[in-house]
């Protein structure tokens, strides 16, 4: 059990490195909570701030979900000689989520963080990486028809969670890692579902293929 909590631990506090603000101090201090829809997420640090400094958040939030699956659930530890007790795939399952949820509320920064789509990402590819297909087909699909990310990542997720459900059964870690992502980020998006409801959603009118023609 202390291994267990120190994995949990490692892993809740390498998702609470919030790429969006390491790369803000990097540019000068900038913090993107204060622009545009205050999210410290990639998908708002490409609006206001642009390609090469999205492109630097993605990657270590991303890589945040890699390393919370791949590295801290199933590094030694100095008790119990080292090994990793336990079943491997309910811990990295677990930490990967604790990634998730510590991107979402970073102890460091407040408790205000992103919305977890990305370290999501990170962490799917390392506790079912199939998955990785239907999930990037859905975003891909949903967001080339209606230009709404939000949508597209909600949509996607879940998609990913009846895969694994199909795939591993629904009594495996990988489900259960999915399903409550999917509850977890359809939460963070909250505002993106009642502003969709509202109309007043922010679309990416370049990628759609039904666009109005001006």
């Amino acid at each position: 059990m202390i291994t267990l909590g120190i994995r949990c631990l490692l892993a809740y506090l390498l998702g609470s490195l919030m790429g969006g603000l390491i790369v803000g101090r990097v540019y000068g201090g900038v913090d993107i909570r204060t622009q545009g829809s205050g999210n410290a997420g990639g998908t708002n640090a490409l609006r206001t701030q642009g390609k090469v400094f999205a492109f630097w958040v993605m990657l270590i939030d991303v890589g945040k979900g890699v390393l919370a699956t791949a590295l801290v659930a199933r590094m030694p530890l100095p008790l119990h000689g080292g090994a990793v007790l336990g079943d491997a795939g309910w811990i990295t399952a677990l930490c990967g989520a604790l990634a998730v949820v510590g991107h979402v509320y970073p102890v460091f920064y407040g408790f205000r963080g992103g919305k977890g789509a990305a370290t999501f990402l990170g962490s799917l590819s390392v506790v079912a990486p199939l998955a990785l297909i239907p999930g990037l087909i859905v975003f891909a699909l949903t967001l080339i028809l209606t230009g709404y990310v939000g949508l597209s990542t909600v949509l996607a997720v879940w998609g990913v969670a009846m895969f694994l459900c199909m795939r591993c059964g629904p009594a495996s870690p990988q489900f259960a890692f999915g399903l409550a992502m999917a509850l977890f980020i359809l939460y963070t998006h909250r505002s993106n579902i009642q502003r969709l409801l509202d109309g007043t959603e922010n679309r990416f009118t370049r990628v759609m293929l039904l666009r109005k023609a001006k």
